[in-house]
């Protein structure tokens, strides 16, 4: 368990350890943070909610053991979320998102202020095909509001623009100091529409790590300001 707080920006960029080299993966996902990137992203996904298993509370263990001022920013891509909240913060998570989809948005409501109560941040998340008034109701009640700009499962997939009107309406009733962050395809070409829709977190995977690491400091820097 760690408790960083959010890192101070007025738009953050977080690297998607889901594109990063799993064979080296401390290395490399220390040095997109050297580069420049603010926060590392960890997609969890369960194999059942998204068709795809990816990473447990222990390998977020690791990575708050090699990184210890490394704020983590889970992603649960899971049907079950509250079985999973208190090991991945027990573990070393900052923040946790969860979708709405499976659970509905009063069990959102209730894990988020469970969450919190571990010591960690706690997000509510939209599918593509999910409309934000599915969590505008309670908007409030959030850290975080995280808009998928991709159907979830798989990296490297391509931007869906039509989700930016959802960022819009998120933003129009957001308060100060909520966040809100957009993943799936942002890349430089695409982050520019994603900030002045009004994200200021900004998830990008292959567009950083499938760059050489001399290159990503200048990637995130595009993904940041354009």
């Amino acid at each position: 368990m760690s408790g960083h707080a959010w890192p101070k920006g007025e738009i953050l960029v977080a690297p998607s350890i889901l594109a990063a080299d799993f064979a080296r993966l401390a290395e490399d996902t220390g040095q997109s943070l050297e580069a420049g990137g603010d926060v590392l992203h960890v997609d969890v996904m369960d194999g059942h909610f998204v068709p795809n298993l990816t990473f447990g509370p222990a390998l977020v263990g690791c990575l708050r053991k090699a990184l210890p001022g490394a704020f983590l920013d889970v992603h649960l891509m899971v049907e079950d979320p509250a079985m999973f909240v208190g090991p991945f913060v027990e573990a070393g998570a900052d923040h946790v998102s969860f979708h709405v989809e499976p659970i509905g948005l009063e069990a959102c409501v209730e894990l988020a202020e469970r969450v919190r109560g571990l010591g960690a941040t706690a997000g509510v998340t939209v599918n593509p095909p999910t409309p934000i008034e599915a969590v505008l109701p309670e908007i409030g009640a959030f850290d975080l509001v995280l808009v998928m700009s991709v159907n979830p499962g798989f990296g490297g997939q391509a931007f869906m623009p039509e989700v930016l009107e959802k960022v819009e309406k998120a933003r129009a009733v957001l308060k100060p100091g909520q966040r809100l962050e957009m993943d799936g395809g942002v890349s430089p070409k695409t982050a520019g529409a994603c900030r002045a829709a009004g994200c200021d977190v900004l998830v990008a995977g292959s567009a950083i790590y499938g760059l050489h690491a001399d290159a990503r400091g200048a990637a995130i820097e595009q993904i940041r300001r354009g």
